[in-house]
């Protein structure tokens, strides 16, 4: 369960277990629930099979662990998973299709707004393999851990990861690094992205982070834009009056 201490906007400053967050959920630290995966652009019927045997799985599971929000497409399934799941005991929980829905700002809007609104402020949410420039616009939406998983993959590949922006060393030679000093590298690029976040909530500056951030990521800018034009509300119920 994640114990809340701050909001900024949507976003939420809080401890789940001994992590401070926003941060890095390591791999060792949870267990996943079974489920049942799916695609993101599939017919109703698929997205509603898949749910329907997550939610099986789910039930014969250990709540400690970390369930999966399925639903694909679909805002209503997504919401439909992540209240069965809830009612089951579950406090930690994957978001299904990250890769997807970060390159469909409106269904990541619709469905990440959805959940929020609608799930107990103290579940957690986790996004896999995130890009660093979307981390602050992720987190401002309510998005609580994320995964250095990225910051292995991008190493494997000769990819240096930085908070604007992503550079292959082959075309771009910034450092002359091996394997696994680039694999710390990236990760200390995500841990201080991380720290930069946290202490934007802290100070209540996140937004100026977000607007900075968005800048260098066409997806993430579209999905700021959608969000100040079509989710003034979300955004509102967060933000105290003086």
């Amino acid at each position: 369960m994640l114990e809340i201490k701050l909001h900024d906007g949507p976003a939420r400053q809080g401890k789940y277990q001994t992590t401070e967050t926003p941060n890095i959920l390591q791999s060792s630290q949870e267990l996943m629930v079974p489920d049942e995966p799916m695609p993101y652009d599939v017919p109703r019927e698929m997205a509603e099979w898949s749910v329907k045997n997550t939610l099986d799985h789910a039930g014969k599971g250990d709540v400690s662990q970390m369930a999966v929000i399925h639903g694909s497409k679909y805002p209503d399934l997504r919401l439909k998973c992540a209240t069965a799941l809830e009612e089951l005991g579950y406090r930690l929980f994957m978001v299904a299709n990250t890769e997807d829905l970060l390159r469909k700002p409106q269904d990541l809007l619709k469905i990440i707004s959805s959940l929020r609104e609608n799930m107990s402020p103290n579940s957690a949410l986790f996004f896999p393999f995130v890009e660093l420039n979307f981390i602050p616009l992720l987190v401002y939406l309510g998005v609580d851990l994320f995964t250095d998983a990225s910051a292995d993959f991008y190493a494997h590949i000769g990819v240096i990861t930085t908070p604007h922006s992503n550079y292959n060393l082959q075309k771009y030679p910034l450092y002359d690094l091996n394997p696994e000093e680039l694999k710390e590298y990236n990760r200390n690029s995500l841990d201080f992205v991380l720290r930069e976040v946290r202490a934007h909530i802290k100070n209540g500056t996140l937004r100026n982070l977000v607007e900075e951030r968005c800048c260098s990521s066409p997806e993430a800018m579209s999905a700021l834009r959608i969000l100040d034009r079509d989710y003034e509300g979300f955004v509102d119920s967060y933000t105290p009056l003086y």
